[in-house]
């Protein structure tokens, strides 16, 4: 059972959903984005998703494209990121799961990956541009370095897809909320419950939902619904509006991560 499965399996016996912050690695600065994963779990994060920047990233909205774009700048690659989390690892055992697009992994070949991402201390890997159709390879590879497959199920599946997207996954499913691209959203998706009871329906497995959640009441809402909540462009928004400035851009996302995770509890 790696760090995920285990953490989902703690939440379950204490009756509560869990709260995944995402980061883009590198987002402003390699260093600022380490001390921000440390400054999430003090927060109150149960996992985080941790963002390998990329030249185009088709499933993410402008927010993320440009905290891609300045992790770039800074010259992070998917190796750069791998190296982090290993220097993290010094630090904190919260669990990790690497969101990349299949290309930097293609380029370093897939069972390599898995042995370097296992080695770094990465738990699992979402990658949005991979169906399980084309994952064959790496569902070989990944369970032999206990590293989870994440796939992401969204409005438009069928039954019959959910259930294979569920067959594939380990570690937990990733609920796209809202047909299109990821960003915060003044309100919650009315596709979103039936998809999450439409899959719970298909596996016991975990169900965390991820794009547009974007305040403490939504993150409260759909923490009634599912095992995981799961914020991206919100944070990364935090961060960009303090630019310039690490002791603002680190106090800043603290404190909303604080009031994300006292929704996800219930606390508001």
């Amino acid at each position: 059972m790696n760090r995920i499965e285990a953490k989902f399996e703690q939440l379950r016996a204490e009756g509560r959903s869990a709260f995944m912050p995402y980061i883009c690695a590198g987002d402003p600065t390699e260093e600022i984005s380490r001390r921000l994963l440390l400054t999430l779990e003090e927060a109150g994060a149960d996992l985080i998703e941790l963002g390998v920047p990329f030249s185009d990233p088709i499933a993410d909205g402008p927010s993320i494209q440009k905290a891609s774009e300045r992790a770039l700048t800074d010259k992070i690659s998917l190796r750069g990121v791998l190296d982090m989390v290993e220097t993290l690892r010094q630090e904190t055992q919260i669990p990790i799961a690497l969101m990349t697009y299949y290309n930097p992994i293609f380029r370093m070949g897939e069972a390599e990956f898995c042995a370097a991402a296992h080695k770094a201390g990465v738990d699992g890997v979402i990658i949005p541009d991979l169906p399980p159709e084309e994952a064959s390879t790496l569902l070989k590879v990944a369970p032999t370095h206990d590293l989870a497959t994440i796939f992401l199920a969204a409005p438009t599946s069928s039954p019959e897809r959910m259930r294979f997207i569920a067959s594939a996954s380990t570690g937990f499913i990733y609920c796209v909320s809202v047909t299109g691209v990821t960003g915060a959203r003044a309100t919650l998706s009315d596709e979103m419950q039936p998809m999450i009871t439409e899959l719970k329906k298909q596996t016991p497995k975990p169900v965390c939902v991820g794009f547009g959640v974007s305040t403490s009441e939504q993150a409260n809402t759909v923490a009634h619904l599912a095992d995981g909540v799961i914020v991206g462009s919100a944070i990364v928004n935090v961060i960009e509006s303090h630019l310039g400035d690490e002791t603002a851009i680190l106090s800043n996302v603290k404190k909303f991560a604080e009031e994300l995770a006292a929704g996800v509890r219930g606390e508001i």
